[in-house]
């Protein structure tokens, strides 16, 4: 391999799903000390293409190249041993294990005849690693007692316990405050520095043209194009995520907000907020914003029956409500979209129309027998109206197209009373 070649490539990647073409004739190519952004709206084929590099798909054309050389990925392991590693948004981790436990795990480091684990050289060797990395992070704490930012560290040892080339970074930021992002930019600086080539996955427009080197980019799991970051411009790639030119990407839409539809005096939890008081109209889109830890979740579960506020009130069309139970505030007109979509958003051993159908099941089910045609008439309507893209509604709800939030949102709008007032 020569400084000109490639780390990996994947060239003419065709997958296709039963009724669906995922991905078709995309190329990639990973080089050694960069980072290539991979870009594309939802359901464009980043997932599926994510599973195809680690093994957990097998396309049906292309070619696979490590080192100029083709390779085969028949499953995760023949990944893990080339050394290729995903780390994604919602770490793979254990909250009960150690940090070295973690870093370890399918790996431990033996001694002796008996081949006892040697618990002295893999705390030892998982120091070395964060040290490597400058992350103050204690192997012998209990993974559960760090931040969300110091868990992605902690993959990111992982993945250089085993001396991983191919490091590809799915989403990393999306739960991190911005200090913590800062601190993750240089964790990706001292991977380049180490010679890893970096898949980079990512819908913040900042993080891209400031950490990728290069860019690729998919449409309807079709390959676009790739270059060099510093040769394109925001306003170019969006145009060619969506298809069309973009004049502004997120367009004001000229509306007057009506009458209150939510007001809140003085709402209280005895651990997680204290006196929160605003109010919510009509055609109004109201943003919270604070760091993670703040607050901003905690308050919205109490929004939606999830947790109970301690005091304080909550008026919803002029009258005063308390929620006992979720089912209490969607049947009045509040949903949650949660921000874990597959631990809270998501039920994913059922299919994509049981998810979406599981707030009306009362209306699908009148005689206690459940009808399957309103059922999937129900997905086909919600599904169509945000744009689910889906192999079949009977597959489960972890969909390889990455649309999650879209059933879960789905889900709530479908359990929406005719004639509420939907705050979200």
């Amino acid at each position: 391999m020569t400084a000109s070649t490639p780390l990996l490539s994947l060239k003419g990647i065709t997958k296709v799903f039963p009724g669906v073409r995922a991905l078709e004739n995309v190329q990639l190519d990973l080089w050694p000390g960069k980072v290539t952004a991979l870009i594309g709206e939802n359901g464009a084929g980043k997932s599926t293409l994510v599973k195809v590099m680690t093994g957990i798909y097998q396309p049906e054309e292309g070619e696979i190249l490590y080192k100029a050389i083709p390779i085969q990925l028949p499953h995760p392991e023949s990944a893990h041993r080339i050394g290729i590693t995903a780390i994604h948004q919602e770490t793979v981790l254990f909250d009960e294990l150690s940090v070295t436990e973690n870093i370890f795990v399918g790996q431990y480091l033996h001694k002796g005849l008996l081949k006892k684990l040697d618990w002295p050289a893999m705390h030892q060797k998982a120091g070395d690693i964060l040290r490597r990395l400058e992350v103050q992070i204690d192997p012998r704490a209990t993974l559960k007692t760090l931040s969300i930012a110091q868990r992605h560290m902690v993959a990111i040892a992982r993945a250089l316990s085993f001396e991983a080339q191919v490091v590809i970074l799915d989403e990393p930021t999306a739960a991190l405050s911005q200090h913590e992002i800062l601190e993750f930019y240089q964790i990706v600086e001292r991977l380049k520095q180490d010679g890893k080539a970096i898949l980079f996955i990512s819908h913040k427009f900042d993080e891209i043209f400031e950490l990728a080197d290069y860019y690729t980019i998919l449409r309807d799991g079709v390959y676009v194009s790739s270059g060099a970051i510093n040769e394109i411009t925001e306003e170019r790639m969006v145009s060619m995520m969506v298809g069309r030119a973009i004049t502004q990407t997120y367009p004001k839409v000229s509306c007057t907000p009506g009458e209150t539809v939510l007001e809140v005096n003085n709402l209280c939890h005895p651990t997680e907020f204290a006196k929160i008081s605003f109010t919510l109209r009509k055609g109004e889109i109201l943003g919270f914003y604070g760091l993670v830890g703040a607050g901003r979740t905690e308050l919205m579960q109490a929004l939606s029956g999830v947790s109970h506020p301690s005091s304080g009130e909550m008026v919803l069309n002029g009258k005063a409500v308390r929620f006992r139970q979720p089912a209490d505030a969607i049947q009045a007109g509040i949903v949650c979209v949660p921000e874990e979509r597959q631990k809270q958003g998501a039920i994913v051993a059922l299919p994509i129309a049981q998810n979406i159908s599981l707030p009306q099941l009362a209306r699908l089910n009148p005689r206690g027998v459940l009808n399957d045609a309103r059922e999937w008439r129900l997905a086909d309507e919600y599904a169509s109206r945000l744009q689910v893209k889906a192999f079949s509604w009977q597959q489960a709800g972890r969909n390889p197209l990455r649309r999650q939030p879209a059933e879960s949102g789905d889900r709530q709008m479908a359990g929406y009373p005719p004639a509420g007032n939907h705050s979200r």
